[in-house]
């Protein structure tokens, strides 16, 4: 037995209420090392009157990487405090104790020492990491403000090119606004969205908008407050909920704040609201705007036009803090996207989550953080953060052929149990952003492999988010070739693909629920002929994907209740699947699926 892999830590991922009264219990061990693990639990005050540890409850094994095995079991938390430790058997007879004090002989006079057992003293429903409930029903739709429409050409800025005239550079404006968004609601209405996560929509000097101006107004190339009011009343009339980016990581070089620092240097009132290292400011110019140096102050990556706030003055707190309320007070949005958020203290940021939740209960916070996000994650300050360290496995396996598909699968469980289960069921999945490559583009232009990773994606736990023309077939490489124009000539979309995509996003819709919540399987995963059958499964239902991503054709037995398929040739009772093919289909409890 591998006891330096056993792990256990209370108030985490591993120990936390799940429901008001129920409780979720982790342990970890080494892979394949384990027989049994059963859990001894009960009022910590009656462990000798009750002796309760006589009485083992069975631990299910639910995920697996390349070093662990997880294992799990829910409990009721009527008591409202719990003493709890571990049974392990291993697979050569040894049997063993496992509490707070580590491994023990599994022997009475170990089970009967009180303080030997991990505890949660109360259970505190305050404390519980609570998710709002419509994020968990949400197909998100990523919008980038300047190139989705024109819908208003009066606002256009300067120099505006006619639309889709060329790929984009970076200082390029193609006169993108809300008001094409509001005048395109009823297509997304149609593609089956209900959220819209837009990229930055106040004042600022570039196309981008992540050098911000000001925090209080609409970007006049993009319309007015009454415009974007109109837009989130719209939005709302046809279900559909509204993300804002909060750019509060830095500002932009225009913004009034350091155009003061830049004339009155550290006798500006502004000096402290940044973190500068040497007055008066200034910087080298490199070969390309990203590439200054010797920069005096701090700033977002190596941009000078992007200095850093200081996030621990107070009157930088509450300038911030009046602005993420002003927006949901005052127009009424149902999310915060936080940008470059890792680089901005967990002190702000728990102030900020009190501030929203005051504003607006059932409010969504997400985070872009690109890594593993525990410290984000614990209930007082995200919700979710976009879910880059999951969904580049996908892309690495089944895109790049970088990982092999057991690499991937450890990847993807290793992912989901950094987190509590309802964190899991609103991480944001994304294939491709603003940041990125479009996913057609990483494939090589190859739309078989992408609906194949789309539909992967989209059986996943987590909210699945579709960035803007994707559906229809646009492309990019890195930015800012992956922000081109929208297309809106029916003739130069793909209109195949746009019907596939509202076809996987009304089955994510339909069976939210099991893909939601659902408990996930691995049930075959074979290197020899790239073959992946899993499925998501809650009390009766079960989604089965089925993925070929080998280069022969796959048969197996024909699943009951096909939602979707791509080159499946159907025979009398089995199935032939063929290169980039798969299946999503739901079967009852006791269906099977058998490699011929």
């Amino acid at each position: 037995m591998n006891t330096t892999a056993i792990y256990h830590r209370p108030e985490s991922e591993f120990a936390y209420l799940y429901e008001k009264d129920q409780m979720h219990i982790r342990l970890r061990t080494a892979r394949q090392d384990i027989r049994h693990v059963q859990l001894l639990c009960g009022d910590p005050y009656t462990l000798f009157k009750e002796a309760w540890y006589q009485t083992k409850i069975p631990m299910e094994k639910v995920l697996s990487t390349d070093l662990h095995d997880y294992w799990q079991v829910a409990v009721g938390a009527e008591f409202r405090r719990l003493s709890y430790g571990f049974s392990l058997e291993s697979f050569d007879g040894l049997h063993v104790f496992y509490g707070d004090h580590g491994v023990y002989p599994f022997e009475q006079q170990y089970l009967e020492m009180n303080n030997n057992y991990f505890r949660m003293p109360y259970f505190q429903d305050a404390d519980r990491f609570k998710v709002p409930e419509w994020a968990k029903e949400t197909v998100w739709y990523q919008i980038f403000p300047e190139r989705f429409a024109n819908g208003d050409p009066s606002n256009d800025p300067e120099g505006v090119l006619p639309w889709g005239s060329k790929n984009p550079d970076r200082q390029d404006f193609f006169g993108g606004d809300l008001q094409g968004v509001i005048d395109h609601l009823d297509y997304l209405v149609d593609l089956g969205i209900n959220g819209i996560y837009f990229c930055p929509i106040f004042e600022a000097y570039s196309n981008h908008k992540y050098d911000t101006i000001d925090y209080l107004a609409i970007d006049p190339a993009f319309g007015d407050n009454d415009t974007f009011k109109r837009l989130v009343d719209e939005c709302h009339k046809r279900g559909i909920k509204v993300m804002l980016d909060a750019v509060f990581n830095h500002m932009g070089d225009t913004s009034h704040q350091w155009l003061d620092v830049i004339e009155n240097g550290q006798d500006s009132p502004f000096a402290d609201w940044f973190h500068i290292n040497e007055f008066p400011v200034d910087y080298k110019e490199g070969e390309n705007f990203e590439d200054a140096y010797d920069i005096t102050y701090d700033v977002f990556a190596f941009t000078p036009h992007m200095p850093k706030l200081n996030t621990e003055n107070p009157d930088v707190q509450a300038y911030l803090l009046n602005i993420a309320r002003y927006w949901i007070e005052e127009f009424d949005i149902d999310a915060w996207r936080l940008d470059v958020a890792n680089e901005v203290s967990h002190t702000f940021w728990k102030k900020f989550r009190q501030v929203c939740d005051n504003a607006k209960k059932d409010f969504y916070i997400l985070g872009e953080i690109w890594h593993s996000s525990q410290s984000w994650l614990q209930g007082d300050e995200f919700h979710a953060v976009m879910n880059y360290a999951y969904t580049d496995a996908i892309i690495e396996y089944f895109v790049k052929n970088e990982i092999s598909m057991t690499k991937m699968v450890s990847e993807l469980n290793n992912q989901l149990m950094l987190y509590r289960e309802q964190t899991n069921q609103v991480q944001f999945n994304i294939l491709d952003s603003h940041d990125t490559p479009r996913i057609l583009t990483l494939a090589q232009g190859d739309k078989d492999l992408m609906r194949q990773v789309m539909a992967f994606m989209y059986l996943q736990q987590g909210v699945p988010c579709l960035y803007y023309g994707d559906e229809i077939g646009l492309t990019g490489d890195m930015d800012p070739d992956c922000r081109k124009c929208m297309i809106w000539e029916e003739e130069k979309q793909d209109r195949d693909l746009l019907q596939f995509t509202k076809n996987l996003i009304s089955i994510r819709k339909e069976n939210q629920k099991v893909l939601s919540e659902g408990v996930m399987h691995w049930n075959w995963v074979s290197e020899d002929d790239g073959l992946i059958i899993f499925e998501r499964e809650l009390e009766a239902q079960r989604v089965i994907g089925i993925f070929n991503t080998g280069d022969e054709q796959i048969t197996l037995s024909k699943p009951e209740n096909v939602l979707l398929q791509q080159f499946m040739q159907e025979e009398e009772e089995v199935i032939v699947i063929d290169k980039k093919g798969f299946v999503i289909a739901k079967a009852d409890q006791e269906d099977m699926i058998e490699k011929e």
